[in-house]
């Protein structure tokens, strides 16, 4: 039986070492019937887009390609009239996935080895070149100072002399560097390296056959690509390629009945499925292997944007975000408009969250409205899940946390719950999220904070009570325990003790306790909060 090719993202290797492969050579013949120069594919992270360019290296590399012809021979390719194309150029692999770094010296260096990986790759190239540009070569190859935003314009150049044949550029993970410098507060300093080094590279160059990226989005602000000429850029929303990126259904299923488990398909669809792609519904593909190599139900999938996406939301959202908040976990529906390009500038948009987010696999299209607008929802169990576990995981750093707040609630320790939102608001929130003098960030991290207790606790937030909304009501799953109401505020004097006063005397005038009294719960807490900067003023009355 053929070994399931977890974390193998090299084409050869999986052939080779005769490891389970879904046949998606079809990619390839699209691509060559595809007239656009330059192609973005956008797709989330561990969808199959590195094995997919590792899959083009294979098939176009000129190095190689008697030997490189042998992998192709039982696939759809090996059976296309555009088999002749293979073997036809020399190829620039380049992927950007480990450019990380969380400073723009970090990141240049970061860069600076990759590249200077690059020309060593290719030093062959040496023994052709004039004076002049083998001072240039061994420059970037030895990674002392030289212009590294036009290397691979350079590459390109060398490569097209040396082979007599114009150059394919793969660029894998094209924008992690950019998310990753918005995400640290560099973004707007390293922006005119990638404008040159993509642009030189792809931009009307005549040595360039073909370019093809992939990425998570397409990065609008101060036009990346905008000024290049026939590119093409293909996301979630389009239905060519729909297929290419991912698992449809009848890939899922011959790869559980292989594996003997087939039996298991209505629950792996229910925990897996569930992404839109153009007009195909796609699985998780990295969840599936791990699935049919541990025969486990669970969550495996594992986004590294995590933490950035989920202090973006924190962070821009406001009353709106809050609503939508809730629906996101409670597996509702949401209208947000969708464009293909996300702009990062100073900030981003709480609407561009919510498409960063569609964009990197957390939500999917359910429909299209006639605004314009799409419906999004959070795709699957896995997803779910990631809400309810990893979304705490990653905020509050553990689940230490989650459960003395739990335990508080269940044992009406007031004292130990009031410690429980203090260290939350301590040790999670940033002075950057606080700065704006309203509350909504500490609500939608309270909110967030108690729907990891859904098992024990039903939250809702803004609930119409009594004569107005109270701000989070939590209604006891055992209907035995206390129930509790929560009035949220923002201090704007310097007195927050009687704020807090206030915040009470609000919840008992406007009588928001009532849905828990039409509940039926045995006894109710009313909890006032004010939030001062990172510190906490709490009171209640039971």
């Amino acid at each position: 039986m053929k070994k399931v090719p977890i974390a193998i993202e090299d084409f050869k290797e999986i052939i080779e070492q005769d490891y389970y492969y879904v046949d998606k050579t079809k990619f390839i013949e699209d691509i060559l019937n595809d007239g656009a120069k330059v192609k973005l594919f956008c797709r989330p992270r561990r969808f199959g887009k590195t094995l997919n360019m590792s899959t083009l290296k294979y098939f176009f590399d000129i190095k190689n390609k008697d030997e490189n012809r042998k992998l192709f021979n039982s696939l759809y390719i090996g059976n296309s009239p555009l088999i002749d194309e293979q073997g036809k150029y020399p190829v620039i692999l380049l992927t950007l996935k480990e450019i990380k770094g969380n400073t723009l010296n970090l990141a240049y260096t970061q860069i600076k080895t990759l590249i200077s990986d690059l020309f060593d790759e290719h030093k062959y190239l040496r023994k052709n070149l004039n004076e002049r540009d083998i001072e240039i070569f061994d420059n970037i190859w030895k990674r002392k100072e030289e212009d590294y935003s036009n290397s691979l314009k350079f590459l390109i150049k060398c490569l097209s002399e040396y082979y007599n044949q114009k150059v394919i550029v793969l660029i894998d993970e094209y924008d992690t560097p950019l998310l990753t410098a918005y995400e640290f507060g560099y973004y707007n300093d390293i922006l005119q390296f990638f404008k040159i080094f993509y642009g030189g590279a792809l931009k009307s160059n005549i040595n360039l056959q073909m370019g093809v990226l992939t990425g998570i989005i397409r990065v609008a602000q101060a036009g990346v690509f905008s000024d290049l000429n026939n590119f093409t850029n293909y996301t979630i929303l389009n239905n060519e390629y729909s297929d290419s990126f991912g698992l449809v259904e009848d890939e899922v299923k011959v790869m559980l009945n292989y594996y003997k488990i087939g039996y298991e398909m209505l629950e792996v669809k229910k925990w897996y499925d569930g992404y839109s792609f153009g007009k195909d519904d796609i699985y998780n593909p990295w969840s599936i292997l791990n699935f049919v190599q541990f025969k486990v139900l669970k969550s495996y999938w594992i986004n590294t944007s995590s933490n950035f996406m989920i202090r973006e939301l924190l962070e821009h959202t406001g009353e709106e975000g809050l609503k939508t908040l809730e629906k996101i976990f409670n597996q509702e529906e949401i209208a947000v408009r969708i464009t293909e390009n996300v702009r990062f500038g100073n900030n981003l948009s709480a609407s561009e969250v919510w498409e960063l987010m569609l964009y990197s696999g957390y939500l999917t299209i359910n429909g299209k409205l006639d605004d314009g607008r799409y419906l999004v929802r959070i795709p699957n169990m896995e997803i779910m899940n990631f809400f309810k576990d990893e979304f705490l995981t990653i905020v509050f750093g553990n689940y230490d946390k989650v459960d003395r707040l739990r335990d508080a609630l269940r044992d009406k320790n007031i004292e130990q719950l009031n410690k429980s939102i203090e260290e939350l608001v301590l040790y999670t929130m940033s002075s950057h999220d606080i700065t704006k003098y309203y509350e909504n960030p500490y609500h939608m991290l309270l909110l967030g904070f108690f729907y990891a207790l859904d098992g024990y606790y039903l939250p809702k937030s803004n609930m119409e009570a009594g004569y107005g909304r109270a701000d989070i009501i939590l209604f006891p799953k055992d209907k035995t325990r206390a129930g509790y109401v929560l009035e949220l505020k923002r201090a704007y004097t310097k007195n927050p003790e009687k704020e807090v006063e206030k915040a009470l005397q609000q919840i008992d005038e406007n009588k928001y306790y009532v849905e828990l009294e039409r509940y039926g719960a045995k006894e109710i807490i009313k909890l006032g909060y004010v939030f001062d900067g990172k510190k906490v003023i709490s009171s209640y009355i039971e």
